[in-house]
C-alpha cells in the first residue's frame, strides 16, 4: 500500500473558499473533513471532496458516462478499489469556475436524491 499524500494547500484553499462560498447556505450541506481531506456533505451523505491532489464529485450513472467522455477518472483510495458513484475531474473542468461548479451542482442533486444518513 503507498502512502497517502496531502492535498496542495492552494487545492484545499480553493475547495474550502468554493465550499464555504457557493454551498454553504444550502440546505443540510456541511463542510468537515473525511480521511485527512476537506469534503462537503448533504443530508449526511458525501458530495464532493479532494483527495490527495484530486478532487473527487459523487455522480448519477448519466452524469458519471458524461464526465467520463471528457477525461474524468475513476476514484481508488487504495490502488485496485475503485469507488462506485465517483470521479475525479479533470484538469480542465478544475480551471473553468463555471466547469467546476456545474459538476459539482450535479453532484449536489445527485446525492440530494439519496436516502439522509
Amino acid at each position: 500500500m503507498r502512502p497517502v499524500e496531502k492535498s496542495p494547500p492552494e487545492l484545499v484553499d480553493r475547495f474550502v473558499a468554493f465550499v464555504d462560498e457557493r454551498l454553504a447556505d444550502e440546505p443540510g450541506v456541511t463542510r468537515r473533513m473525511m480521511f485527512g481531506y476537506p469534503a462537503c456533505f448533504a443530508n449526511g451523505n458525501l458530495v464532493t471532496s479532494l483527495f490527495e491532489d484530486r478532487w473527487i464529485v459523487r455522480l448519477a450513472e448519466d452524469d458519471l458516462d458524461e464526465l467520463r467522455t471528457i477525461g474524468g477518472t475513476p476514484f481508488e483510495p487504495m490502488a485496485g478499489r475503485q469507488m462506485r458513484g465517483y470521479l475525479a475531474l479533470p484538469s480542465d473542468v478544475l480551471a473553468d469556475e463555471a466547469q467546476l461548479e456545474a459538476w459539482v451542482r450535479r453532484a449536489l442533486d445527485h446525492v440530494r436524491t439519496l436516502p439522509p444518513k
